[in-house]
């Protein structure tokens, strides 16, 4: 399991890295062409959105992977480690099923536009460019389910340490 673990952990750093460089020289060459050519390439702007919506959704994966999204922290320093430990699973699982749900609702319109047939610029299928979506919001959901039973058992554990010591 750690080998595969491994493994998508080294393909999401490596999407990251070739959207970004992608992008860097995409949006470099149509910089150029209209400066000094007067001309451009006519598909590199969607092009570069679609980039955008993939390296900003592939980020937030990782974030994710190494538990540093962006997150509103009001409370914890109110909370002993323990209950902070408890609040973590709890957000962890209701963040897990709003991004499965989501996802879920990602992968009915992409079957939509599958089978309408839409397509976006240079004739591409709409549904190959939006697949991002439902992919990347169900990998961020099942590493919040994770996290949140890894959050609730170390909070287990840690009442338990805590009971034992007391008697």
């Amino acid at each position: 399991m750690q080998t595969w673990v491994k493994r998508l952990h080294r393909a999401e750093d490596a999407l990251l890295a070739i959207l970004l460089t992608t992008m860097i020289l995409l949006a470099s060459t149509q910089i150029l062409l209209r400066n000094f050519w007067d001309s451009g390439i006519v598909w590199i702007d969607p092009m570069l959105r679609v980039l955008v919506l993939w390296l900003g959704l592939t980020g937030a994966t990782v974030a994710t992977r190494d538990n540093k999204h962006i997150r509103i922290d009001l409370l914890s320093r109110y909370f002993d480690e323990n209950a902070h430990l408890l609040i973590q699973s709890f957000v962890g699982q209701v963040s897990a099923w709003t991004c499965l749900v989501v996802a879920w609702y990602g992968f009915k319109w992409i079957h939509l536009d599958y089978l309408d047939g839409l397509t976006s610029f240079a004739g591409i299928p709409a549904w190959m460019l939006e697949v991002i979506i439902p992919l990347s919001f169900t990998l961020i959901g099942v590493r919040y389910l994770i996290m949140s039973v890894c959050w609730a058992r170390l909070y287990l554990r840690h009442r338990k340490d805590a009971n034992g010591a007391i008697n």
